[in-house]
C-alpha cells in the first residue's frame, strides 16, 4: 500500500524511490509490526482478562504450571493483526506470492481461534474436534499446494532442493503438492506442540523467519541467486518483508510472553505461525532447510510420536512427559532454563541452515 503510494509520488518527490529497496521495506515492516504489537498488546491482554479468556491448565502436568491457570490467552491474535497491517503496508500487493503466504496464514489462524475460542470461552476441553482440525488444515494446505503447483512460472519452482549440493535438483512434477501440502500442514502442528512453555515457541520462530527472509530475498534476485546456486524464483523477494513483519510481531509478543507470561498465544498463533514458515520455506524451495533450522519444533514432534508409539505398543513411555519440554521439566529444570537452552539450540540450527547458502 504504501510502496504504491511512495511510487506515485516519486515523480514529485524523487527521494521516495528509495522505498523500492526490498531491504528498507524489510526493516520497516519489523519496526511497524512490533510498534503495532506493543501499542495493541495492553489493550489486548485487558480485554483477555475482562472477559476471562484464561488458559486452562492440566492437572497431570508439571506443578509450576499451576499458577498459570487462568493466564489470558489467544494472544496470537495480537501476533496476526501485527502482520497483516505491516505487510499490507509495506509489501508489494502485486506479487503473488505475498498473498497467497496471508491468506494461508489467516485461514491456519482462523482453525485456532475456533478451537481456542471453544475450549476457553464455550469450556469444551476438546475445542475443535482434531478430525475436524486436520480436516480444514487438510483443506487450506492442499488448496495453497495445488495452487502454487498450478501458477509456477519455472521448473525450479517445484524441484526439490538439496542443500550443500551446487546442482542437485530432483524434479517432483504431481509430488510437489503432497510435499508442499505435508510441510505446511506438519510445520504448523510443530509449532503448535512447541508452544507450552513462556517464549519457547515464538522466539524460535521469530530466528527461522529471519533466516527464511534472508533466503527469500537471495532467491528472488537473479544475481544473488545464480551467484549461491540457490533456484531463483521472481518476485519470492517480496516474502523477505512478510518474514520481517514475522520477525517485528513476535518479538513485539515476547514482550508480553516472556516468563512469566502475561498472555499466551493460543492455537490462534502456533498454527499460523507455523503454517507461514511452512509456506514460505516451500515457496523459497528450501523444504530441506525449515527441517534442519526448525529442528526444535521437529524434535518435540518427533518426542510426542514416540511417546504414543511406545505407549500403545508396550505400555510403556520414553519420556517422563511428551512433549519433550515438559520431560525436562519433570527431570527438574526450571522453566527459563528449558527455555533459553532451546533458543540457543535454535540458534546453532539456524546458523547451520544459512550456511548452506555458501556451503555447496
Amino acid at each position: 500500500m504504501l510502496l504504491w503510494l511512495t511510487q506515485l509520488l516519486s515523480e514529485l518527490f524523487p527521494g521516495l524511490e528509495v522505498f523500492s529497496y526490498q531491504t528498507l521495506r524489510a526493516i520497516l515492516g519489523i519496526l511497524t509490526s512490533l510498534l503495532i504489537a506493543l501499542l495493541v498488546g495492553p489493550w489486548m491482554i485487558r480485554r483477555l482478562t475482562q472477559r476471562q479468556i484464561g488458559q486452562a491448565v492440566r492437572q497431570d502436568g508439571p506443578q509450576t504450571h499451576l499458577s498459570k491457570a487462568g493466564t489470558p490467552t489467544m494472544g496470537g491474535a495480537l501476533i496476526l493483526v501485527s502482520i497483516g497491517l505491516s505487510t499490507l503496508l509495506w509489501s508489494d500487493l502485486s506479487n503473488r506470492f505475498v498473498w497467497i503466504v496471508l491468506l494461508v496464514t489467516l485461514a491456519f489462524g482462523a482453525i485456532g481461534w475456533v478451537d481456542d475460542w471453544r475450549k476457553v470461552v464455550e469450556k469444551n476441553p476438546r475445542g475443535l474436534p482434531a478430525k475436524w482440525k486436520y480436516f480444514w488444515q487438510s483443506v487450506v494446505g492442499l488448496g495453497a499446494a495445488l495452487w502454487l503447483y498450478s501458477t509456477a512460472q519455472s521448473p525450479s519452482e517445484t524441484q526439490l532442493i538439496v542443500p550443500f549440493f551446487k546442482s542437485v535438483a530432483l524434479d517432483l512434477g504431481p509430488a510437489f503438492i503432497v510435499l508442499t501440502y505435508l510441510v505446511i500442514v506438519g510445520s504448523s502442528n510443530a509449532v503448535n506442540l512447541t508452544d507450552g512453555l513462556d517464549g519457547l515457541a515464538i522466539m524460535p520462530t521469530v530466528m527461522v523467519a529471519g533466516a527464511l527472509g534472508i533466503f527469500a530475498y537471495a532467491t528472488g534476485h537473479l544475481e544473488f541467486a545464480n551467484y549461491l546456486y540457490i533456484p531463483h524464483v521472481s518476485g519470492a523477494g517480496e516474502l523477505a518483508i512478510f518474514c520481517a513483519a514475522i520477525i517485528g510481531a513476535g518479538l513485539g509478543f515476547l514482550w508480553f510472553n516472556t516468563y512469566p507470561a502475561q498472555v499466551f498465544m493460543g492455537d490462534v498463533g502456533a498454527l499460523a505461525l507455523g503454517a507461514a514458515l511452512g509456506i514460505v520455506a516451500v515457496i523459497v524451495r528450501q523444504e530441506i532447510v525449515l527441517f534442519i533450522m526448525g529442528g526444535v519444533f521437529v524434535m518435540e514432534t518427533v518426542s510426542v510420536i514416540l511417546q504414543v508409539g511406545s505407549y500403545k505398543l508396550t505400555g510403556r513411555r520414553i519420556f517422563r512427559m511428551a512433549p519433550l519440554h515438559h520431560h525436562f521439566e519433570l527431570k527438574g529444570w526450571p522453566e527459563p532454563r528449558v527455555i533459553v537452552r532451546f533458543w540457543i539450540i535454535t540458534v546453532i540450527l539456524v546458523l547451520i541452515g544459512l550456511s548452506t547458502l555458501k556451503l555447496r
